[in-house]
């Protein structure tokens, strides 16, 4: 285990094994000088990781009170795993699962409100957690969720047909035709140049396998979206070319949360969270601070949290 300490934020990073024998990779940012508030539970998107990519956002949301938490996905960042190769979208939701699940279940954190935010490929993760366990999660920030993959990324319907095909047969080839993604998300031309210099990302064609479970998985999202009943808030660029944002609208009219928001951000790309201008990220965390901050200040006492209080024994509040 590492641990580092600077501006009074204590990080610390380690490995744990999931039940397929493989080491991942997790890590937390935590207040060096008072106890979080609340704690935030991150899901990366495809093809990044935590500890570098959303590092920014983590020590935002640390001096804002809260703890993160973050880890990487088999196949992602540090973790064991065949580089950006997802074989099964569900064993990676059940590793992310337990290691969060974990967290929140210590003695320290069980009084604790317990949010997940999820970015891209994240946000699909984020909604699966949820779908496993409907009432244990607190809330949601989903930014730029895949909850479709947008036309202008996908190949046509008659490639994708005979890449599903040949899937099975040679799961790990890189071969799907398609846009660069990171060309495509990140709107400041320094953050593409970090992300391509980040040795931890993956910058190569999808892999058959992982295209066609991302397909299945996004594909399965958008039809049962009405299902999503956690107190959310979904974020999305308009200009974004790489997930669907009327999608995220649809989300955000179908779901049968009594607690949700939608923002849509004229002009912005893809990567809301690192990848536009100062000025637009700043838009951003103000809209998931505000959010976060009106829910972790005790008297909002949502459906999931008193289900949470009493699952964890504690007396609901008056």
């Amino acid at each position: 285990m590492q641990a580092s300490e600077t501006d009074n934020i204590k990080y610390e990073e380690s490995f744990i094994k999931n039940t397929r024998g493989m080491k991942l990779f997790t890590c937390k940012w935590l207040p060096a000088n008072q106890e979080p508030k609340a704690l935030i539970f991150i899901c990366h998107g495809y093809a990044m990781e935590c500890s570098i990519t959303m590092n920014s956002t983590a020590r935002r949301l640390v001096n804002e009170g809260y703890g993160v938490y973050g880890m990487d996905y088999e196949g992602h960042g540090r973790s064991d795993g065949l580089s950006a190769y997802v074989p099964n979208f569900d064993h990676l939701v059940d590793d992310v699962s337990a290691h969060y699940t974990s967290i929140c279940e210590r003695e320290e954190n069980k009084r604790k409100m317990r949010f997940l935010l999820g970015e891209s490929m994240g946000g699909a993760v984020l909604l699966l957690l949820h779908r496993k366990k409907p009432e244990f999660w607190d809330g949601s920030v989903l930014v730029a969720p895949m909850c479709k993959i947008a036309e202008e990324m996908k190949p046509s319907p008659l490639v994708i047909s005979v890449l599903s095909k040949l899937s099975g047969v040679i799961p790990t080839w890189k071969i799907i035709p398609g846009q660069d993604i990171i060309e495509t998300a990140f709107k400041q031309p320094e953050v593409r140049k970090q992300v391509r210099e980040n040795s931890y990302c993956y910058k190569g064609r999808p892999r058959l396998k992982t295209a066609n479970e991302l397909l299945r998985i996004s594909n399965d999202l958008e039809k049962r979206l009405d299902e999503v009943s956690l107190p959310f808030t979904v974020l999305h660029g308009e200009d974004d070319k790489v997930t669907d944002k009327a999608v995220s609208g649809q989300l955000y009219e179908v779901a049968s949360s009594s607690d949700k928001t939608f923002k849509l951000y004229p002009g912005m790309w893809h990567g809301l969270l690192y990848g536009e201008t100062p000025e637009n990220i700043e838009i951003v965390f103000a809209d998931i601070i505000g959010w976060l901050d009106k829910r972790a200040s005790g008297g909002h006492g949502g459906f999931e949290s008193e289900l949470k209080r009493k699952e964890d024994g504690f007396p609901l509040k008056e």
